[in-house]
């Protein structure tokens, strides 16, 4: 379970004057926000035997280095939270006077912290199946539920450098925090040892390396809104764009890397020959870390029309500052195919757009020409 936690973690935005920093810099750090005291195992799940909330894991790591404070900020939703909150069937916002007050002792804490970690998204019953009118768990919004949002505005505005940590299980459009924010972690649900990997990331510990499996749209009018769409389903909207949140497959590190030299060979096969994609990936910065390499593939001309992209084989490499690797991808007849309309697959001959890199929105690419033989 730590190590899935560890490997799950992405980091969404990063200040280097704030992500990592060692305890030693701190002598007060201030934890905000119900989700950091639970732990969040997301549905279909029971009790751990053994449980670490992110509150409890930054208390455990940090010691007596520091002064650990809590608030909880706001409530995401009344009655029972964490885990159990998914078999609960009344699901209620709290009263928003108490919210109010709520807020402001959690402005008091962050005001006189080194460092606010406010721990907001969603929980188990917010973001769950639905399977009656009495147990409800849809929602028509990705906006953050409640008065997150004022939570967080209202702990940047005190001027403490502040860190969003994000535990929910689905797309939110955090469009205040991702402008205004400097430092955010997306947790997804982390698991019995979601806090113990939370403080090791925080901290320094433990390089952040996941990619996002799913687009983060700008609001909910932008749904569906996926990677792999056909080139004529990508119109943008009056006065903000088409340009998501965060892109499929974005993710960043502590350190930085670097894709270059990407080639595939050969560059001609025949509909049932194979290829080999190669690209270099050298760690740029002063740390190690994991890089993930992901590749994708289009057909520019084909009986079906095609989607702009898509994935055909990614892989996770660890890196030394300084450390150089060859990242490789066979291409074997399955990797071009089409599903044409009289449902046969088929690999129709044409060129290839073969494309690398470490998120959907930035790749280098090659072509592949593939002949009928």
């Amino acid at each position: 379970p730590l190590t899935a936690a560890q490997k799950a973690l992405l980091l969404r935005k990063h200040d280097v004057t704030l992500l990592p920093r060692s305890v030693a810099k701190y002598k007060r750090i201030a934890v905000i926000g119900h989700n950091a005291a639970d732990v969040h195992l997301v549905g279909y799940s029971r009790g751990p035997a053994h449980g670490v909330s992110i509150l409890e894991g930054i208390r455990d790591y940090v010691g007596s280095k520091a002064k650990v404070v809590y608030s909880a900020g706001c409530k995401i939703t009344t009655g029972v939270q964490g885990w159990r909150a998914w078999y609960e069937n009344k699901v209620e916002l709290p009263d928003p006077k108490s919210q109010e007050e709520s807020i402001k002792a959690a402005v008091e804490v962050a005001r006189h912290a080194d460092v606010a970690i406010v721990v907001v998204g969603e929980n188990e019953s917010t973001n769950r199946e639905a399977w009656s009118e009495q147990h409800l768990g849809d929602r028509d919004s990705l906006d953050l539920i409640g008065f997150q949002k004022p939570l967080i505005k209202a702990i940047v505005e005190t001027g403490t450098p502040t860190v969003v940590f994000l535990i929910n299980g689905r797309p939110l459009s955090i469009n205040y925090t991702a402008e205004h924010v400097p430092a955010i972690l997306e947790g997804w649900y982390l698991g019995q040892e979601g806090g113990t990997a939370a403080a090791q990331v925080l901290f320094g510990d433990v390089n952040p390396g996941g990619k996002l499996p799913i687009t983060f749209p700008r609001s909910v009018g932008m749904l569906p809104d996926y990677y792999d769409h056909k080139p004529s389903s990508d119109r943008s909207y009056l006065f903000v764009g088409r340009k998501p949140l965060f892109p499929f497959g974005y993710g960043l590190s502590y350190t930085t890397f670097k894709f270059e030299n990407l080639r595939v060979e050969p560059t001609t096969v025949a509909t049932a020959g194979e290829a080999k994609v190669s690209v270099d990936i050298s760690n740029t910065g002063t740390r190690a870390g994991d890089e993930v390499a992901e590749m994708y593939i289009h057909q520019r001309v084909a009986s079906t029309t095609r989607p702009v992209m898509e994935l055909r084989g990614f892989r996770r490499v660890t890196l030394k500052p300084g450390e150089k690797t060859t990242v490789e991808f066979p291409l074997t007849p399955r990797s071009p195919q089409i599903l044409k309309a009289d449902m046969h697959w088929v690999v129709e001959p044409g060129t290839f757009d073969i494309m690398v890199g470490p998120s959907s929105d930035q790749t280098s690419s090659v072509p592949l020409e593939v002949v009928q033989k």
